[in-house]
């Protein structure tokens, strides 16, 4: 269930803004077809959105006309945006999108994700080169706030989701280009006469792993992000080719704390540069670790020798590093949690061959069991006043979330739909948590790497839960507490090869 992390070496990836450099490669901007009217596009660095202008005939019959924001990608990938036309327009037709195109030829064979103003969605695509376009189209016109492109193989999807609501797909197609094509953003106007413009935030093109192969087989690079939960804005603020994991976040706000390679470092944010923790002769560190409320100690988890096997176990430090103490005398033994009056530390462990949430003295002592229902529960961590611990557990068959006074009484159930809901994150302010959730395909008693997951954030009164990301990632992107001290904010890692 849990695994510790080879030694990989951190580099600085600096992400070259003033070209609009994203995820590793510059995007370029171009007319297709040769539109009366030129388009062009401009990149926000500090809030890393495109706006991207075009015009042309429509994207249409043999040949199209509109403006292209592009980087060429090879193989199979995911590229993923939000978006929102700007303007009432003027052309019920104008549309913007997402594309996979084999050239910049105005005839080339193609598929996009077209959102139209009038609030047509659709799965636009050619077959041939020269050949009309074909269309699949949504139900319903209703214009969502998010669309996705996969291609995978020789296989194209649509998806979208609109209002915070998991991904819908609308339309599949088989086409035959080439290894390499152009992936990106587009905008068209349906009018020779009239500019359009949209804008793109969020974008991101993903590269899965080969099929079968887990992140510690082939570990893959790694983007550091911060999510805004109110708005959805997402800032990549550092990027590396080493796997990087579980963003914690200070009680000052002012850095992370990540494991990789079996150690731990400090990224402050206003440098942006990681900076190496000492935990002295403890260098296994896993995605298990988080800071004291009081913002002095950092609890870890890293692999020892007991009773003559290599398991995990918890140990705290100072949060400026040290030398650690060992907590748990049992292993394997996972930490989550630190009760806010710095007393408890609150774990998964493996006992007898189940795993159970326990909890022990900060100082080390007797650890006691809190939960004993058949299956797995993982993941305890405490609520900020202390009332609650929230975990997810497997009793019905489903991961799901569950919560139970710090005693262990009254465990209930807290989320209920058809999703594999993992590491439940109360924010300080006590009013909603985070979580990551995988599809139900995923087997519930795992949480594995290179995975299509969410991050949903629910009230803690228990009403709707809604998307605060998409991504590729799972194991390592947001396993322990990441909110920012004013609740406003998540740290969390997306992967991509």
């Amino acid at each position: 269930m849990k695994k510790l992390l080879n030694l990989v070496f951190i580099t600085l990836i600096s992400i070259q803004m003033m070209q609009a450099q994203s995820m590793f490669k510059p995007y370029s901007g171009q007319d297709i077809g040769n539109p009366k009217l030129k388009g062009s596009f401009q990149f926000d660095e500090k809030l890393q959105k495109f706006t991207v202008t075009g015009a042309g005939y429509n994207l249409w019959f043999a040949r199209d006309e509109f403006y292209f924001v592009s980087q060429p990608v090879e193989g199979d990938f995911i590229i993923s945006t939000n978006l929102k036309l700007i303007g009432a327009g003027v052309d019920p037709h104008r549309k913007m999108g997402l594309m996979i195109r084999e050239s910049n030829a105005e005839n080339a064979v193609y598929a996009d994700a077209a959102v139209h103003g009038d609030g047509l969605t659709s799965l636009q695509y050619r077959e041939k080169t020269g050949d009309n376009t074909l269309e699949k189209a949504a139900e319903k016109k209703d214009i969502p706030d998010f669309v996705q492109l996969e291609r995978k193989g020789k296989t194209i999807i649509f998806r979208i989701s609109k209002n915070g609501q998991p991904l819908t797909e609308i339309a599949r197609v088989e086409l035959e280009m080439g290894n390499s094509v152009l992936a990106g953003m587009f905008v068209g106007s349906h009018n020779v006469d009239v500019l359009e413009k949209a804008e793109f935030w969020n974008v991101r093109i993903e590269k899965p792993a080969a099929e079968g192969v887990d992140g510690y087989q082939k570990q893959s690079p790694s983007r550091l992000e911060i999510l805004d939960v109110e708005t959805g804005m997402r800032e990549v603020i550092y990027e590396t080719d080493a796997h990087i994991e579980a963003p914690n976040w200070s009680r000052d706000g002012k850095y992370l704390i990540y494991n990789s390679g079996g150690k731990l470092y400090k990224f402050d944010l206003k440098k942006r540069v990681p900076e190496l923790i000492n935990t002295g002769e403890v260098v296994a560190n896993n995605n298990d670790h988080g800071i004291s409320f009081d913002g002095k100690m950092l609890a870890i988890s890293s692999g020892t020798e007991i009773d003559g096997k290599n398991v995990s176990a918890v140990y705290t430090v100072p949060v400026k590093g040290g030398t650690p103490s060992q907590i748990t005398p049992k292993g394997p033994s996972y930490w989550h949690g630190w009760s806010p009056d710095g007393k408890w530390l609150s774990y998964c462990a493996e006992r007898n061959g189940v795993y159970d949430v326990y909890k022990i003295p900060a100082e080390g002592g007797t650890e006691i069991q809190l939960t004993t229902a058949e299956g797995l529960d993982d993941g305890p961590e405490y609520s900020p006043d202390g009332k609650y611990i929230y975990f997810n557990s497997t009793r019905t068959g489903m991961m799901q979330i569950w919560r139970m006074k710090p005693d262990g009484s009254e465990q209930e159930q807290v989320t209920f739909d058809n999703f594999q809901n993992w590491f439940a994150h109360p924010s300080p302010d006590g009013k909603q948590f985070i979580m990551i959730s995988y599809p139900p395909e995923v087997p519930a008693t795992s949480h594995p790497h290179n995975q299509r997951v969410m991050l949903r954030t629910m009230p803690v009164d228990g009403k709707e839960i809604k998307v605060a990301a998409f991504l590729y990632g799972g194991q390592g992107t947001i396993n322990v507490p990441s909110w920012s001290p004013d609740s406003k904010r998540v740290a969390f890692v997306s992967y991509t090869y």
